[in-house]
């Protein structure tokens, strides 16, 4: 027998996490996620996407056990930007048993109508800063920290249920050269000196004046929001939405991986990378308290594959070879950290100027993840 029932609740809450992480207990390849986070995700006090979205949360119990979950995001915000009238979804997890998965999009079928909404779609969460996309190719392959794994089984699931294809992202594995590249590093010359571009010291500055760093950084997710105002399901952030990032940042930020391109003293660009962190989500279990403590001291100090957290350039700036002046940079970061691969995180298959980066170095689709769209007749 299956039942779903609405949870509202923190103990229910810690349900709803919890089924994932013991849903992929022993799988190698999956980067849990933390309770912490997202208890904050969830939370209409701390997450201020909550002032232009509504969400409900499910679990589905299959005789007495818990069988999976789902949660529902009616994002205003975003359908008055694109003029949709889409109900998305998220946080899907379940056993390999379609009429659980059919049970819980009921109860979002249901929503849908009462808020005469005209599609589902996901997963998909509260902004493009969230992860997004179902995985359906390189099962194999590991997670980075802003993405989402899931069994192969989903897939059928979701073709069971009739879903279409709305839009696919592709992930790239790029191997680290050993040396660094003397053409970029005149190009970059010549970019900074032609243009009046400096880079910004974010060594010095996060070890003598953190909260002049702060500043900067929140600039550079205003550039964030900018430059990816125009891509699929991306809504505007406000600044707690920034500052709630700007924390995460912080929490990976290895200054050598890190660039930030000014002009005039303004952030005309920015890209930042993160030691992986799955090893040590995944002895956190949820927690970094106190599993996870040396695993991710050892992630911080020995880097071997490097994740994409984001990178983006004022529109004003665009085609002005900001871009090399950040590759050059992070570069040369990644060689002196003994960093052997890069992860690019989700791309838009239609961002043909975030894969364009990649063309000069040795780079491999290794990931695709999709959005899923279903009708509400």
């Amino acid at each position: 027998m299956i039942t779903v029932k609405q949870i509202t609740s923190k103990r229910d809450k810690k349900k709803f996490f919890k089924f994932a992480i013991d849903l992929y207990k022993g799988n190698p390849h999956v980067c849990p996620n933390l309770y912490a986070d997202e208890f904050a995700e969830f939370d209409p006090k701390i997450n201020d996407a909550f002032r232009f979205a509504d969400c409900k949360m499910f679990l589905a119990y299959k005789d007495g056990k818990i069988a999976g979950r789902i949660a529902g995001i009616w994002h205003r915000g975003a359908n008055e930007k694109f003029g949709l009238k889409q109900l998305r979804f998220t946080r899907f997890d379940v056993i390999d048993d379609i009429e659980v998965t059919k049970a819980l999009f009921a109860e979002l079928y249901k929503w849908a109508k009462e808020l005469g909404m005209e599609e589902i779609i996901g997963p998909m969460s509260f902004s493009d800063l969230n992860e997004e996309g179902m995985l359906i190719e390189g099962f194999d392959k590991d997670s980075t920290y802003i993405e989402i794994y899931n069994h192969p089984y989903y897939v059928q699931h979701m073709e069971k249920l009739g879903a279409y294809k709305v839009v696919d992202w592709n992930g790239y594995r790029i191997t680290v050269p050993e040396q660094a590249d003397e053409r970029l590093q005149k190009l970059s010359d010549l970019i900074i000196k032609k243009n009046g571009y400096e880079l910004l010291p974010v060594a010095h500055l996060l070890k003598h004046d953190k909260k002049k760093l702060s500043g900067y950084i929140m600039q550079c997710l205003d550039v964030l929001d900018e430059a990816f105002a125009d891509l699929y399901g991306t809504s505007p952030l406000n600044d707690k939405q920034k500052k709630r990032e700007m924390d995460t940042i912080y929490q990976a930020l290895v200054p050598e991986l890190a660039a930030v391109v000014l002009k005039d003293d303004k952030v005309i660009a920015y890209g930042f990378m993160m030691p992986s962190m799955k090893e040590v989500l995944q002895k956190a279990r949820g927690s970094i308290f106190p599993r996870g403590i040396i695993p991710y001291i050892k992630a911080m100090s020995h880097i071997e594959v490097a994740d994409m957290m984001s990178i983006g350039v004022a529109k004003e700036h665009t085609n002005k070879g900001s871009v090399a002046v950040i590759m050059n940079s992070c570069l040369k970061g990644l060689i002196k950290h003994g960093v052997k691969y890069l992860e690019t995180g989700p791309e838009l298959e239609t961002n043909n100027n975030v894969q364009n980066l990649w063309k000069n170095y040795e780079t491999k689709l290794v990931k695709r993840r999709r959005c899923w769209g279903l009708k509400v007749d």
